[in-house]
């Protein structure tokens, strides 16, 4: 299998001595390169190889069968031109470059202990397939795994930023805007609010800031709850009848014909298997209610610097009719639904967190970012499955640092079977082989 050769490669989880090329010439690696996973051209670029005690440095590429060169048509491409060993596990053929120079050719041929361990990974039945070596790993080596995974969670949620500033035609404010959106759908609703979001002309929006009506007619036509057709069948003869309905739709008609606005497909919405309490309505309320506050602009975040003012900042509540109803023309018990506190710290760990880290590396201003990881140490972890998998497997998770972590091991990794480049797939699959190692090494020193 090619992927597990890169891997060997990569890791130099190789014969210790004794490696020659198919024309006899001894090779030295003394470094295996950089591996090229996502872009085209030779699998490692700048490796360092002896052939013969001559140093080379150059690009190595990697094939189960050296034919496999001329089946990609490498012997066509300059960009193949700098290779200076090319790795097989079957030599059947010379290969030639562009230029005509023909390259020297090692055969790699994978251990048997780390080719049994890969497929052990792979048939596992249980979940994580790699649970049995957990609990003995080093606590330094999983600090630093999940610091990396960390930063390339965060880095993930930059980019999703980073585009929908793009979408907004630079405007980092309806980025910001669209994100904390996004998250108040907390998972089912995500999609709709972020596609609602991006319908809601701010800048409209901007010119009745101060009237909590009018900024709830926009949100909830442009939502398109306010149609007949979008209301509960139980509760749609209610809601019709009901003032506050019929004023806010009348609003609404006045304001999207004055700025030009035309609703979103009101079937994005999910109601199904909801509480009340988290029903698209209410969060619209809620949001409509913070954005008139003032208090969850961009700037403002920008000058939290611990997480008990951001959480502040976030603190919202629904308008006095949604205190008294859960959906248009259905009453409830009066309740001011603020957001609970596992509801505010699910919008720190996804929105607060990623939009300082996003705008920190687009402003260049490393104090943001720092204070992105202060946040993540300062939150507590996230409850969900993910999280209570790993701490069954014997994992320390003590804050939302750590969870987010976790999260993105099991998308990124797990669930893509993507082991050869988990580092705790790399202790379980070169484990056996790396005692045997040492174990040779230390003959070597007794003799």
């Amino acid at each position: 299998m090619e992927q597990l050769l890169h891997y060997v490669w990569k890791h130099r989880l190789l014969p210790i001595g004794g490696l020659t090329t198919s024309d006899g010439q001894q090779v030295e690696i003394i470094d295996p390169g950089l591996y090229n996973r996502r872009n085209s051209g030779p699998d490692f670029f700048n490796a360092k190889i002896k052939l013969d005690g001559t140093l080379w440095v150059g690009n190595v590429e990697i094939h189960q069968k050296a034919s496999d060169w001329y089946a990609h048509g490498h012997q066509h491409d300059e960009a193949y031109e700098n290779v200076v060993l090319h790795v097989c596990n079957i030599i059947d053929a010379e290969v030639v470059t562009h230029a005509g120079k023909r390259l020297p050719q090692l055969q790699v041929t994978v251990p048997k202990d780390i080719e049994i361990n890969y497929e052990r990974l792979l048939a596992e039945d249980h979940y994580p397939p790699c649970y049995q070596i957990i609990p003995e790993l080093s606590p330094l080596m999983l600090h630093s795994w999940m610091s990396a995974l960390q930063t390339e969670r965060l880095e993930q949620k930059t980019e999703a930023i980073r585009h929908r500033a793009e979408q907004a035609n630079g405007s980092w404010e309806q980025a910001f805007f669209v994100t904390l959106a996004r998250n108040f759908g907390f998972g089912i609703n995500g999609d709709a609010f972020e596609t609602w979001a991006g319908a809601v002309p701010l800048d409209a929006c901007a010119h009745h800031r101060d009237d909590l009506f009018q900024i709830e007619a926009i949100f909830f036509g442009q939502a398109g709850m306010l149609s007949p057709e979008a209301l509960p069948r139980q509760h749609r003869e209610g809601a019709l009848a009901d003032e506050y309905f019929q004023k806010l739709s009348a609003e609404y008609r006045y304001l999207a014909h004055k700025f030009s606005m035309k609703p979103m497909n009101f079937k994005h919405w999910r109601y199904l298997r909801l509480r009340p309490q988290n029903f698209p309505n209410i969060r619209i309320s809620q949001l409509a209610n913070l954005y008139c506050s003032r208090r969850a602009g961009l700037r403002n975040l920008m000058e939290c610097e611990t997480t008990e003012q951001a959480q502040k900042m976030l603190a919202t509540q629904v308008s006095d009719y949604w205190q008294t109803h859960y959906a248009f023309g259905a009453e409830s018990r009066r309740n001011e639904k603020r957001l609970s506190a596992a509801s505010l710290d699910l919008i720190m760990v996804n929105t607060i967190v990623p939009m300082l880290f996003a705008y920190g590396r687009h402003t260049q201003k490393d104090s943001l970012c720092d204070r992105a990881f202060d946040f993540l140490e300062q939150l507590k972890a996230e409850h969900n499955h993910i999280v209570s998998m790993w701490r069954r497997c014997g994992l320390t998770v003590s804050n939302a640092g750590d969870s987010q972590a976790l999260i993105q091991l099991k998308r990124e990794y797990c669930d893509r079977k993507d082991c050869l480049r988990c580092r705790i797939g790399y202790e379980f699959i070169s484990s056996k082989y790396k005692n045997a190692a040492v174990a040779l090494l230390s003959e070597g020193v007794k003799e």
